[in-house]
């Protein structure tokens, strides 16, 4: 497997991580916080470190995604790029036209033949 592809992988499943970290967190106070935050005194985390952990695991992924799809680019090979060196291609060069001579009209006359 190409380096190109193993990235284009590793950027898929980062893409993934970061869909359910994102839809764990719930804007008003409740997602995965509430889970681990409700009441009693068995919390694992607490409501204020869960929502600390998300926030950063959402912005450490996202920047992780952003640093991969910069090496793919850099990476990717160019479909543009030519493997013969540009002192060996032909180039064909426009046919010159040659001026018309002084006795020669420049254009034909139209003019009926003689009977």
């Amino acid at each position: 497997m190409g380096t190109f592809t193993f990235l284009m992988v590793l950027i898929i499943v980062v893409c993934v991580l970061i869909i359910l970290v994102i839809l764990s967190q719930n804007p008003k106070g409740g997602g995965l916080s509430s889970t681990f935050g409700g009441s009693g005194g068995g919390q694992m985390f607490g409501v204020q470190r869960t929502n600390e952990f998300l926030d950063k695991a959402t912005w450490t992924l996202a920047t992780i995604i952003v640093v991969l799809i910069i090496t793919a680019n850099v990476l990717q090979e160019n479909p543009y790029a030519s493997t013969v060196p540009v002192n060996e291609v032909p180039v064909e060069l426009p046919q010159q036209q040659s001026a018309p001579t002084p006795d020669a009209p420049a254009t034909p006359t139209n003019t009926p033949p003689a009977n």
